[in-house]
């Protein structure tokens, strides 16, 4: 196994990615030719199960350059090792708040002795022979910081061996921060430089979801490095909108 993604982390560089949430095989093998770096199949919020997380990379095109990493459902052991079986090169562990959790997410995605993940590896290993010697290097683990705790408890998180890059999720940690909907809050602001500088000082790789054109230009100049651009379901819309403006069609 050899991971790009992880590797490009590691060098610092700015990459560009999308969220898989439609249960549509034919919109992961297509957009997996447009060029991403990175997808991240949604098992969390969308209504997207292990199966078809599985089905959307192997519909990914055989000359695509698209890293997959899996959102699963929960920071669980079996959750995480599933979506790895199948064959995700990383994982994206939502609600990650604490040094305790982080180490958790890190340890589901080893082998024994130095891990707590389950030896099965299915499709992962089905055309790779290396991969049980390599998948504890090679694997990407990437903690969604969504919460005032995980914010508090930034600089534990990422002294975490094994943590490849923090990715901030704005609308929850609005939430948090009881500014529902309010992701431009200064509050929220406020968290979201905090979580950016303590992930860079300790030399790990930021990331952050999306927002608008502007929103996310900034986040480029910032400097993040996983910076995703939209999802499937706002580019079909986008499509749709974008083709009536043209034609001169009101609805």
């Amino acid at each position: 196994m050899r991971n790009e993604l992880k590797r490009r982390l590691k060098a610092d560089e700015q990459l560009y990615g999308t969220w898989i949430t439609l249960e549509a095989p034919m919109v992961s093998e297509m957009m997996s030719t447009l060029g991403f770096d990175y997808f991240v199949i949604d098992t969390e919020h969308a209504p997207l199960d292990i199966r078809t997380a599985q089905t959307l990379m192997q519909t990914m095109h055989p000359s695509s350059k698209t890293t997959p990493i899996v959102r699963v459902w929960w920071n669980d052991i079996v959750a995480i090792k599933r979506a790895l079986d199948v064959g995700a090169y990383g994982v994206l562990v939502p609600w990650v708040n604490n040094k305790e959790e982080a180490e958790l997410a890190v340890k589901a995605t080893r082998y024994a002795p130095d891990g707590l993940r389950g030896c099965g590896p299915r499709r992962a290993a089905m055309f790779d022979p290396d991969y049980l010697k390599t998948a504890d290097e090679e694997i990407a683990v990437i903690v969604q910081i969504e919460t005032r705790e995980a914010v508090a408890n930034i600089e534990d998180i990422c002294s975490v061996e094994g943590v490849d890059a923090t990715y901030i999720g704005p609308a929850d940690l609005s939430a948090s921060h009881g500014h529902l909907g309010n992701m431009s809050h200064p509050d929220v602001q406020k968290a979201i430089d905090r979580v950016y500088d303590a992930t860079k000082a300790a030399g790990l790789a930021a990331g952050i979801h999306q927002g608008s054109g502007s929103i996310i230009k900034k986040r480029m100049e910032k400097g993040y490095n996983l910076v995703t651009v939209g999802n499937d379901l706002i580019y079909m819309r986008m499509g749709v909108q974008n083709q009536f403006k043209e034609l001169g069609i009101k609805k």
